[in-house]
C-alpha cells in the first residue's frame, strides 16, 4: 500500500468521516509555546505579551507528517501576507519535480483550437495580481485542524482569455484542471469494470467483488461559466517570488473565492468536457454529506466542496501593561463587521481593518481588534462572529445546516478559544 494511503487511513481512524484529501493540521503551537514559560510570542511588539491559547490543537496523527505542512500558528499572526515558507501545504499524492525547461501546459478537449504553452509564453501575456486568503475546506473540522489558512499576493495571467482563444465547442460546459501529482488508488467492488486508459490491476476481493487499483492524477473541475471568471489566474508567482515548488511550481490555478482544493497545483493540462468530471477529489473525497428529514424519512445529500464560506476566528490575546486586547481575522465573503463576546456574554463590536485599504482585494482577509480592558483572573472563552454586507451572520456550530453534516468539510461555525488570564 502506498505511503500516502496509509497516512490517509491513519487520519480516518483519528475521526474523519471521509477521505483525507485536503487536510492541513496544527501541531506547531504546542511545541512552539512549550519553549516559553511565560507564553510570550517571539513576534510580539515591544512591550506587548501574547498569551497562548489554553485549548491548543491535538497532535497531528503520525501518518500525516508527509502530507500536511506549515499550519498557521494563530498566536503569531502579525502581517497581512503569510510568508511563503510559512504558508500551509497539502500533498494529496507526491510532490512532482518539474522543470520550466521541459514543462508545458496544454488546453484541449472540446475546443476548436488546442493550445500548448510554456512558462515563458504565459509570463509574456498580460499580468494580474490578487490578494487571496486560501483556506483548506477541512479547516476547523477535526481537533487537530485549525491552521489551514494563509493569505498571499498571487501573480499570473488571467485564465479567461486563454479559454476563449481555445474556442470551446457548444457542448463544452465543464473545465477540468489536471495536476502532475499522482498516486495509486484502490477502488473496491467494481464488478470487473475495466476500460482503456486505466493503468492498474483488477483482483477479486473476499466478498466476490473486484478491487481496481489505478494510478490517478489529482484533478478538479468547475463549470465553464465559473472558469471564465476574470479573477481566475494561471499563477506563477507568490508574494513577489516565483511560485515555490511545494505550492505548485511552475504553475497553479488560483480561483479566488474557492476553497483550497479547487486551486489545483502543478498544473499541466486544462481540458474542456461535456459534463462534470467525477474523479476521486470530486466524487469521493471532497464531498459534504448531510442527513436531512423528508416526510419523516431520513435522506442523505451529497454536495461538492466549492466556494468559501463566511468565517472569522480569534487569533490572539495580548497584554500591554495591565490591559488586554483580542485580535483576529475574518474572510470568505464581503466582511461588514465582526462581533466578539467573552464567556457567552453580550456581543461587542470589534474595530475592523480591511486589507483593501492596504493594497489588498475583496478576497483577502480583514483583521479585527477588540479592547478587552482589565478582565478578572481565571479561564475565559473568546468567541467571534462575522456579519457580511448583506447581513448574513457566521452561524453557530449548532446551526441545523452545519449540525446536519456527517463530514468535516466546510465548517464555518463560530469559533471559540480559551485563554487564562493570570
Amino acid at each position: 500500500m502506498a505511503q500516502h494511503e496509509l497516512a490517509r487511513r491513519t487520519l480516518l481512524k483519528a475521526g474523519a468521516s471521509v477521505g483525507l484529501a485536503g487536510l492541513t493540521t496544527v501541531a506547531g503551537p504546542t511545541r512552539a509555546f512549550a519553549a516559553s514559560s511565560r507564553g510570550e510570542s517571539p513576534t510580539a511588539a515591544a512591550g506587548e505579551v501574547v498569551l497562548p491559547w489554553a485549548d491548543q490543537p491535538a497532535p497531528i496523527p503520525d501518518g500525516a507528517v508527509n502530507i500536511l505542512g506549515h499550519p498557521l500558528i494563530w498566536e503569531s499572526l502579525d502581517s497581512w501576507r503569510t510568508p511563503n515558507d510559512a504558508f500551509f501545504t497539502v500533498k494529496h499524492y507526491n510532490q512532482p519535480t518539474l522543470s520550466s525547461h521541459t514543462w508545458k501546459l496544454t488546453v484541449d478537449g472540446l475546443v476548436e483550437r488546442g493550445q500548448t504553452m510554456q512558462l515563458e509564453d504565459l509570463q509574456d501575456r498580460s499580468r494580474q495580481e490578487v490578494d487571496f486568503t486560501l483556506e483548506c475546506s477541512g479547516n476547523n473540522g477535526l481537533p487537530f485542524l485549525i491552521g489551514g489558512i494563509g493569505n498571499a499576493r498571487w501573480t499570473g495571467t488571467p485564465l479567461a482569455p486563454i479559454l476563449k482563444a481555445a474556442r470551446p465547442r457548444a457542448n463544452g460546459v465543464e473545465v477540468v484542471f489536471w495536476g502532475a501529482d499522482q498516486g495509486q488508488v484502490t477502488i473496491r467492488d467494481n464488478s470487473g469494470v475495466t476500460g482503456p486508459g486505466l493503468t492498474g490491476t483488477v483482483e477479486p476481493d473476499s466478498t466476490g467483488g473486484l478491487d481496481l487499483t489505478i494510478t490517478e492524477h489529482f484533478a478538479r473541475s468547475m463549470s465553464l461559466t465559473d472558469a471564465m471568471n476574470p479573477n481566475n489566474l494561471l499563477c506563477y508567482g507568490m508574494n513577489g517570488d516565483p511560485l515555490p515548488a511545494e505550492h505548485g511550481y511552475p504553475l497553479r490555478l488560483i480561483a479566488p473565492g474557492w476553497y483550497g482544493v479547487a486551486n489545483v497545483k502543478w498544473l499541466t493540462r486544462i481540458e474542456i468536457r461535456d459534463g462534470r468530471y467525477t474523479g476521486r477529489f470530486m466524487a469521493r473525497d471532497y464531498v459534504t454529506i448531510r442527513e436531512e428529514k423528508h416526510l419523516g424519512e431520513t435522506v442523505w445529500t451529497f454536495t461538492n466542496v466549492s466556494h468559501d464560506r463566511l468565517k472569522s476566528a480569534p487569533a490572539k490575546v495580548t497584554r500591554r501593561g495591565h490591559t488586554y486586547s483580542v485580535m483576529g481575522a475574518a474572510w470568505g465573503g464581503s466582511v461588514g463587521r465582526v462581533d466578539v463576546r467573552v464567556d457567552n456574554g453580550a456581543w461587542h463590536r470589534a474595530t475592523l481593518r480591511r486589507m483593501r485599504a492596504h493594497g489588498g482585494s475583496q478576497f483577502s482577509w480583514a483583521f479585527w481588534t477588540w479592547e478587552w480592558g482589565t478582565p478578572p483572573s481565571g479561564t475565559h472563552t473568546i468567541t467571534s462572529r462575522v456579519i457580511d454586507d448583506q447581513a448574513h451572520v457566521q452561524p453557530l456550530p449548532t446551526d441545523p445546516y452545519l449540525a446536519s453534516r456527517r463530514t468535516y468539510w466546510e465548517n464555518n461555525g463560530q469559533i471559540t478559544r480559551t485563554v487564562v488570564i493570570p
